[in-house]
């Protein structure tokens, strides 16, 4: 599903550079979950938007779906990302200006699909929010709004998920929540998942761990 061959990242800094990711390589095999670990600043999160194509690499390669993301353009990535891959950020990434159900049925909407309404319907009501459709993201709580993202990445019925800190912003209970439904969504679905956390407990339900140090890849 996805393959990383020497990713290096480097920024800007000062009168240098800095190197936020040294030589990342592994691979990601279709219907794996794949748990992405270290501490806050090891580059999770720069290497989680480099598999996106959200952001672009300073020397190897990703490869999603077989395709090299460095071939591509920026609307050429946009369009690879809204064919294979969902989201799940820890800031749920809601537009404030929508309800649950205009939020879930934005990307549906984008990619020219006529169910969007009734698909995001059924994913809401999936996500226990079938009494929710109309409200907006402020008069949501943190879990509910963070079942409108789970929503809404999987109404687009994606191949890859990426599931960067998604409990971050959550109690511990309604994070375990989430996560139960996510992992359960996943599995229905069959889709790859590769989830960014410092959470051990968390990592250890994926079936494999990748640990990051300092932008060094440990296994």
């Amino acid at each position: 599903m996805i393959e990383v061959a020497e990713l290096g990242k480097e920024v800007a800094s000062g009168d240098g550079k800095l190197t936020i990711l040294h030589e990342i390589s592994f691979a990601v095999r279709s219907g794996e979950a794949v748990a992405i670990v270290g501490a806050s600043g090891s580059g999770k999160s720069t290497l989680l938007g480099l598999m996106a194509g959200l952001d672009v690499a300073t020397a190897g390669t990703v490869r999603l779906g077989g395709q090299d993301l460095a071939g591509l353009d920026e609307d050429g990535r946009a369009e690879l990302r809204g064919r294979l891959l969902g989201f799940v950020f820890q800031s749920f990434q809601l537009l404030p200006a929508l309800t649950a159900l205009e939020n879930t049925m934005l990307p549906l909407e984008l990619a020219g699909r006529s169910e969007a309404r009734a698909t995001a319907e059924a994913m809401l009501a999936r996500v226990g929010l079938g009494a929710r459709f109309g409200h907006y993201p402020k008069h949501l709580s943190g879990g509910e709004q963070q079942r409108v993202a789970l929503a809404r990445a999987f109404a687009m019925k994606p191949q890859l998920l990426l599931a960067d800190e998604p409990t971050g912003n959550l109690d511990a209970e309604t994070g375990a929540q989430v996560i139960d439904l996510m992992f359960a969504m996943n599995a229905e679905a069959g889709t790859t998942l590769i989830l960014v956390t410092h959470d051990e407990a968390l990592a250890r339900r994926c079936g494999r761990t990748l640990r990051l140090a300092a932008g060094r890849l440990l296994n």
